[in-house]
């Protein structure tokens, strides 16, 4: 079983909610990177999105944008990233998922790519400008090396909902709302229609992201599916502190967990 699908049949039975956290690999530079995952750990995350930067991130928001383009100023690439996964494997056997574009994939070599995702210890990838319906041009290469593709949803698939809900696996990674990622002061989705669309059709975990800023929003959100996917408001406290930011994100993470959990 998949160190992702291990984490959240262990949450599931305990009764518990997930909490899933975003960081943009690179900035402020690969160490903190490395740091930062690891004091996410320590403070309640279950799976950690690790950003892969990309110079048109194109669902990602203002906050999200500038890291990655930080980052990539830096010098960061895909293999650097391998480099700093296979030293956190050294050091926790806890989920570790790539966010990233399929142009990256594309020009580092499908099948390179995924093979080094298997031999570094990625479980899974989420590739947020691949439609659901040429999921197939990654798919076969995840399942040889028993990487999970997540699936993403958002309230404007409307009939297609049903479809990308069936074929999900690991979990569904339902987006709150229209438009990039960002932190938000509210949320105009119908929650209840949404996930109720869900829940008849998704046999593994939903959760729910783009936009939770606050524990406060975690806990309300959480309530919905099976889990939150929090982003942009971490890596807004990167941004403000850099290399100082390690227990800053250690205290908000451990709030967003004390949230979904009370």
């Amino acid at each position: 079983m998949n160190r992702i699908e291990t984490a959240l049949t262990e949450l599931k039975n305990k009764g518990e909610k997930a909490l899933i956290t975003f960081i943009t690999a690179g900035d402020p530079d690969l160490d903190t990177t490395e740091k930062l995952v690891l004091e996410m750990f320590d403070n309640g995350s279950d799976i950690v999105e690790i950003g892969v930067p990309f110079s048109d991130p194109v669902a990602e928001g203002k906050t999200i944008q500038l890291a990655s383009l930080r980052s990539l100023e830096h010098g960061t690439n895909l293999t650097q990233i391998f480099g700093m996964v296979e030293s956190l494997r050294k050091k926790t056997e806890k989920p570790l998922i790539l966010m990233m574009y399929v142009n990256t994939i594309f020009r580092f070599g499908t099948e390179r790519f995924f093979t080094l995702c298997r031999e570094k210890g990625i479980d899974g990838v989420i590739v947020p400008d691949l439609p659901f319906e040429v999921r197939d041009e990654l798919q076969p290469y995840a399942d040889n090396n028993g990487i999970i593709s997540i699936s993403l949803v958002a309230p404007t698939s409307h009939q297609r909902i049903a479809d990308i809900a069936n074929e999900a696996k690991g979990f569904l990674y339902s987006v709150s709302s229209t438009g990039v990622t960002g932190t938000r002061s509210k949320f105009t989705t119908d929650f209840d229609e949404f996930f109720g669309e869900i829940k008849r059709n998704c046999k593994v975990p939903a959760m729910v992201g783009f936009g939770i800023s606050d524990p406060e929003q975690a806990k309300k959100m959480s309530g919905y599916c099976d889990g939150v996917i929090v982003g942009s408001a971490v890596v807004k406290i990167v941004a403000e502190y850099g290399k100082e930011s390690v227990p800053k994100v250690g205290e908000f993470v451990k709030s967003l967990k004390k949230a979904i959990t009370e």
